[in-house]
């Protein structure tokens, strides 16, 4: 049978008495020592646990990101000169021939 919580101590500091306990890791902590979170009651070292996950995937989303950002990069310029080019394919040789000023 387990012991109440009025004996038990904090696992941080074995001085003081615990006030709860983390419904995560199952040890008792005292006041200084737990937190709450999403309504519930629980101890630093499983709130880091829990907050280190959701950056991870962050992270990766991240490059992702930027490979896409850089991907539509690239293709913006490569299709900005693309329509240059089309342009400049459209004038006629006259033009670049002086002969295109003498018809007026």
């Amino acid at each position: 049978m387990t012991p109440s919580l009025a004996h038990q101590r904090c696992f941080n500091h074995v001085q003081r008495e615990a006030v709860a306990k983390c419904p995560v890791c199952s040890h008792y902590f005292c006041r200084e020592c737990i937190t709450e979170h999403d309504d519930r009651v629980i101890c630093a070292s499983c709130l880091v646990k829990i907050a280190e996950k959701p950056q991870l995937r962050r992270r990766a989303l991240a490059g992702l990101g930027r490979l896409a950002a850089c991907f539509v990069g690239v293709f913006a310029t490569w299709f900005f000169f693309y329509l240059i080019g089309q342009a400049l394919l459209a004038i006629p040789a006259s033009f670049h021939d002086g002969t295109f000023w003498k018809t007026y």
